[in-house]
């Protein structure tokens, strides 16, 4: 006979699923000056230069924990929106940021502390908030890309948005309301989301700039997608790319975000990444400390 005891759930097992996009790998803008964008990326946010791909002039790859930014050399993109990361340390990233300015006179460069985030500008106007570690919105994260927020125009019809993501993309999003308003959100990996908020400013053209997801089940939103007439490239085997986010009963266009979409067999997938300490120096060296952590124990 089982004596087991059944007792009544005390967890909430849905916040563990993940839904169909399991990684938020990379943001994507191009940069017209890579010295710049080293004053800005590495020397004022005090990220880490990928030191093993694109390496050179033409393009740079910067690690933020498990995500990178993407920075082609060509005429700046600008996203529409917000790049939302945690570092360890705001008071050291002021202070870092604080000195890169002297590198960037002239630029759109801006920064300020704003409550318990700092709001930053890059010198071609893309707009980054820094949180620190907060264990009640970001788990363990202390380093990493928690969420890309795209700006969409007011009267938007979010739960479409949020649809589209399910419907199509098979993940886990919805609409959610907080002290800024009404907001669309897509699950995309455990410890990252991308939103959609209405701004009442207008937007301007999309110039091209993406974000890159990776999907559990590649082929069945690629059906979708076909169907809808929404790929814009067949990269190659591992890889296809949409533009149009859409309300999966109508078609009809609700934003625009290039997703770089890759499968789970991509040879980079969960790839792994340095990063550094960006405290540490030439003066305050001691072994062992070089290295960034990206989670709280």
């Amino acid at each position: 006979m089982n004596d087991t005891v059944m007792t009544k759930p005390q967890f909430d097992r849905t916040v563990e699923d993940l839904g169909n996009i399991v990684e938020l790998g990379h943001v994507n803008v191009t940069v017209p000056d890579q010295s710049k964008a080293t004053a800005f990326y590495l020397m004022g946010l005090g990220l880490t230069r990928d030191p093993y791909l694109m390496a050179g002039l033409e393009n740079m790859w910067v690690n933020v924990g498990r995500g990178q930014f993407h920075l082609p050399t060509r005429e700046p993109q600008v996203l529409r929106g917000t790049t939302g990361l945690v570092v360890p340390d705001l008071d050291a990233l002021l202070k870092r940021l604080e000195y890169a300015k002297k590198f960037l006179e002239g630029t759109k460069f801006s920064y300020k502390a704003v409550g318990n985030v700092v709001e930053t500008t890059c010198p071609w106007g893309n707009h980054i908030r820094v949180h620190g570690p907060e264990p009640e919105n970001f788990g363990p994260l202390r380093l990493g890309m928690p969420y890309v927020e795209v700006d969409v125009a007011a009267g938007t019809d979010l739960s479409g948005i949020a649809r589209f993501y399910t419907e199509i993309l098979s993940g886990i999003a919805g609409v959610s309301n907080d002290e800024r308003g009404p907001y669309a959100w897509a699950n995309t990996s455990a410890d990252s989301k991308v939103y959609y908020r209405e701004t009442k400013k207008k937007l301007p053209p999309y110039d091209g700039h993406h974000i890159q997801i990776t999907l559990a089940d590649f082929s069945g939103p690629h059906k979708k997608l076909v169907e809808r007439g929404l790929i814009t490239e067949e990269s190659d085997q591992h890889q296809y790319r949409f533009v149009d986010i859409v309300d999966p009963a109508t078609n009809k266009r609700l934003a625009q975000i290039e997703h770089e979409t890759r499968s789970m067999r991509h040879p980079m997938f969960n790839r792994s990444y340095v990063n550094r300490n960006p405290d540490m120096s030439n003066r305050n060296f001691v072994p062992g400390y070089e290295v960034g952590i990206w989670a709280l124990a």
